[in-house]
């Protein structure tokens, strides 16, 4: 089954709303994901289990890929919740989504591409695909050393294109409508007052560039590509940067017109929007979510 957009998979809006008698409430509907397949690359923690969860919840069936071999007992606890969640109707059909793991390294191009083909084969369809694998580590600009430098951009640059590769890659073979997002950054705009990170800022900004190019590139084959660019999220990788910091959590806070970090359960709803029928003309576009910090 083809996944197409809203507007013409399901009656919806003003339109429908003065060609019809029968009423149909659809503004809701639009977000449903029952059916559809993602990954979602870094799935094992933070943003990108929260992200998994969402996606879950909304009905897809989502592979979380991470480096760890197994998934540790926090994920299975997020597992057994979705497991969990009350059934969907959708089409007559009783449906819900479920959350996967499988143990994955996004820089090795080949190993990526067969893995996401495997799961499409088993699954007969990938729509969804969320990029979010990445590291950060700071050097001093002029001392940084190459190693480290390229640690970085291969993660985050190489192993984002090669997760976009290998889920657009399934897309074209089923000849499906998908949507791929990108984690970018607030960091991909603008740098980062105090924070030495240059090979990370770096990344980030080519990240979102790269997404630009990828939606020109992919929009006459039905695939969607945005970046989703968070500011300061508070995750468990932050908090244990930032624990011993009081003073930096403070300035990091003051950053921003709301005052505060954000909060990973704050990009579930970006997130959904990118992933469903509510964006089928959003293509090219990075979401900046980051309580106003870009706006000082």
């Amino acid at each position: 089954m083809a996944n197409t957009s809203s507007a013409s998979a399901a009656p919806s809006g003003v339109a429908f709303a003065l060609a019809n008698g029968s009423p149909v409430r659809s503004a809701m509907s639009i977000f449903n994901l029952l059916g559809r397949v993602a990954i979602v690359t870094g799935g094992h923690r933070g943003i990108g289990l929260e992200i998994a969860l969402a996606l879950t919840e909304a009905g897809a069936v989502v592979y979380c890929l991470d480096l760890a071999p197994q998934p540790d007992q926090d994920w299975l606890k997020v597992k057994n919740f979705a497991a969990g969640l009350p059934n969907l109707v959708a089409q007559g059909e009783v449906q819900k989504g479920r959350l996967e793991y499988m143990s994955c390294d996004v820089t090795k191009q080949k190993e990526t591409w067969d893995l996401v083909e495997m799961i499409a084969d088993k699954e007969g369809r990938i729509d969804i695909c969320f990029a979010n694998a990445g590291m950060l580590s700071g050097a001093e600009a002029l001392d940084y050393p190459a190693a480290d430098f390229q640690k970085i951009l291969d993660v985050n640059i190489n192993g984002v294109l090669y997760t976009a590769q290998a889920a657009g890659r399934q897309m074209v073979k089923r000849d499906m409508a998908g949507s791929i997002i990108l984690t970018g950054s607030i960091s991909a705009s603008v740098a980062n007052k105090g924070m030495h990170w240059t090979a990370y800022n770096t990344s980030k900004a080519a990240v979102v560039q790269m997404a630009r190019s990828l939606a020109c590139e992919l929009g006459s084959k039905k695939i969607r590509v945005n970046t989703i660019s968070p500011g300061y999220i508070y995750t468990d990788m932050t908090k244990a940067f930032l624990d011993d910091k009081p003073q930096l959590l403070k300035e990091w806070s003051s950053h921003n017109p709301l005052g505060r970090l954000g909060s990973p359960d704050e990009l579930r709803g970006v997130a959904l929007f990118l992933a469903s029928d509510a964006s089928t003309f959003c293509t090219g576009s990075d979401l900046i979510i980051d309580g106003g910090h870009c706006a000082w």
